[in-house]
């Protein structure tokens, strides 16, 4: 569920997701969840935080739950089954940050995250490993309501400015 990347990649991998979220207070909504990175390790990591494991697979969402189980001090993570358009119903609020690892191109990581964000809150996606800059266009970001706040060549940043959807 998370690849074949050694473990020690990918952890280091999602720890790239915690720079950007330096600031972040309140929710965090990992799309596709699937293994666990890099909501789990966000978790551990920032304790603060309430994390949303979302993934619409559920043999993904009930190891998920095992997992949470088996961490001690994992109960501000809730594990979601299901699909990312229906996150504005399920969820009580706009969250302040979302993340995506692997979740699809970049046109599908907006239309899931941008109704779930709060006007001011974080999308925090993966950049493929070839790092290609022009995976973003801003004329896409723009379109969504958000705009490019930071970029290393594991992720890519951005800010959610309006309310204005396509």
């Amino acid at each position: 569920m998370i690849g074949r990347a050694p473990i020690a990649d990918v952890i280091e991998h999602s720890e790239a997701f915690l720079a950007p979220l330096g600031g972040v207070t309140g929710t965090v909504v990992d799309l596709g969840s699937g293994g666990g990175v890099p909501g789990l390790v966000i978790a551990w990591m920032r304790p603060d935080l309430s994390v949303v494991l979302v993934d619409r697979r559920a043999t993904r969402t009930d190891h998920l739950h095992r997992l949470v189980h088996r961490l001690r001090g994992c109960e501000h993570v809730t594990v979601l089954n299901a699909e990312a358009a229906s996150l504005p119903r399920r969820l009580d609020v706009k969250v302040e940050a979302v993340v995506a690892r692997s979740f699809g191109p970049p046109e599908g990581v907006l239309r899931a995250a941008v109704p779930i964000l709060a006007a001011g809150g974080l999308l925090v996606a993966s950049s493929p490993p070839s790092g290609a800059s022009n995976r973003w266009p801003p004329t896409l970001v723009e379109r969504y309501g958000m705009r490019r706040v930071d970029a290393d060549r594991r992720v890519v940043v951005l800010r959610r400015h309006t309310e204005c959807l396509p």
